[in-house]
């Protein structure tokens, strides 16, 4: 018997364009794959490094042969963070993907903290929308006059980025500090307490440019000029020399809404980033946000159950409670291997405003919130916690950490041996196999699989 995994071989990312050919009257498919087998593939800078931009077809058989999440694991056919880190890795230049890099990302803190980069980003994205489409809607012949509840308004969405910005400072804050699993890559060295100024600086810088990336994809790749920009101005401070756009030169009223009311600029000798400064000054209500994802909020305010809804929940089930985080949770099947959109697939199930489980075809929206949101908030009740909670992720395996920290090797070598295997290559192996694979052994690997997709009763 025959068996053909297409789905393998069969490159789902094109590299390349229609266009009209007026000499032929006809569309015409024009690739980029052998221009960019000569001049090199795409790039696009990120935080001093070079990542890919683009790949080839050969390129994009390795990753999927190779390096892509295999069917066996958890919720295979959605889109995980994992997929999103595996992405990015495999686009990382060879400088950063180091075994220990590759280690400190597979951590659950290092995940924990991507989780809570990307609703961070989420939200801050769709206020600078407002933030711009308001600045357009005041100035000019035709200017509106702010009123009071506007300001309000204002008021209520930057106390909101807020409280997600907190939340990612305490996961950064996990990650400075050294805790858990991340104790090995703390920069003090053991016994002696002495600062590898040196390999830390770089360690943060490469750290630094792969959560860019990794946002960046995971949000549509949407703005990516604006969010390296806020990358910047998280982690270092207005001291640096920071990137800067045209469009995105706010006023102080604006800077104010979007920065939160804890920012603040000192001498560069007591400078502290701002995420720490969201932790130096935390409201009393604001309290329950430090223990989201290690303890179960009990309450009654809202807002805390809002966010921990937006950060506990499995990526694969945020459909199921109407939450909408970039493409995660999305289903492989709407995605090239770049994990970029493919309408084509969107329109073949006719999503529309009435069907829209995964909200591709909504824009980007925000909820109107009440303006007394905030004064209500302080008279909620909190109270002691019963149960702790656990992140659960798949780890790489000790054999694949290896296999991720030589990646470019790994390709070279596949490019130069020509080793890939493509349908025909295949299936005339399959003929060729003359060998049976027995009952026992597919039963025991069904059981395999069975036993860890399915929950034991104890």
């Amino acid at each position: 018997m025959i068996r053909i995994y297409t789905d393998d071989f069969l490159p789902k990312y094109v590299n390349g364009n229609w266009g009209w050919d007026a000499e032929k009257n006809c569309f015409q498919f024009s690739s980029r794959t052998a221009d960019t087998r000569e001049a090199g593939n795409e790039i696009l800078p990120t935080c001093g490094f070079k990542y890919l931009a683009s790949i080839n077809q050969v390129e994009e058989l390795i990753f999927r042969q190779e390096f892509q999440r295999p069917p066996t694991t958890y919720d295979a056919d959605v889109i995980l963070l994992q997929d999103i880190r595996s992405l990015v890795t495999f686009l990382a230049p060879p400088e950063i993907i180091t075994q220990n890099f590759c280690e400190f990302v597979n951590t659950k803190i290092v995940h924990r903290f991507l989780k809570a980069l990307i609703i961070y980003f989420d939200y801050f994205l769709k206020l600078v929308e407002i933030v711009i489409i308001r600045r357009d809607e005041i100035s000019g012949d035709k200017a509106q006059i702010q009123s009071i509840e506007s300001n309000e308004l204002k008021q209520v969405y930057s106390a909101n980025l807020s409280q997600y910005r907190l939340l990612l400072a305490r996961e950064y804050s996990d990650i400075v500090l050294g805790f858990g699993e991340v104790k090995k890559f703390h920069h003090l060295a053991p016994m002696i307490n002495i600062s590898w100024s040196i390999k830390d600086r770089a360690f943060h810088e490469a750290f630094l440019s792969f959560s860019t990336q990794v946002v960046w994809i995971a949000l549509h790749r949407r703005d990516f000029h604006l969010i390296d920009m806020e990358m910047n101005r998280l982690f270092r401070s207005e001291h640096f020399s920071l990137p800067t756009h045209d469009r995105f030169n706010f006023t102080k009223a604006e800077a104010r809404m979007l920065y939160g009311k804890n920012y603040r600029r000192c001498n560069y000798r007591s400078q502290c980033s701002p995420l720490i400064q969201e932790l130096n000054n935390v409201e009393k209500h604001n309290l329950p946000i430090l223990w989201i994802g290690k303890r179960k909020y009990l309450g009654n305010d809202v807002r805390i159950l809002e966010i921990e809804m937006r950060f506990i929940i499995n990526a694969a089930q945020m459909s199921l409670a109407n939450i909408s985080l970039g493409i995660l949770g999305h289903p492989k099947y709407l995605y090239n291997t770049m994990l970029k959109l493919d309408w084509e697939a969107v329109r073949h199930h006719h999503f529309s405003e009435t069907y829209d489980p995964y909200q591709i075809v909504k824009q980007p929206c925000l909820n109107i919130p009440s303006r007394t949101q905030e004064e209500l908030r302080k008279l909620s009740k909190t109270y002691q916690s019963r149960y702790e909670l656990e992140t659960t992720m798949e780890y790489w395996t000790p054999a694949m950490v290896r296999k991720w920290s030589k990646v470019h090797s790994i390709v070279e070598y596949f490019k130069t041996e020509g080793i890939l295997t493509d349908v025909w290559i295949r299936c005339t192996r399959e003929v060729e196999d003359t060998s049976y694979i027995g009952v026992e052994e597919i039963m025991k690997t069904f059981n395999e699989q069975k036993d860890k997709l399915r929950k034991k009763k104890h």
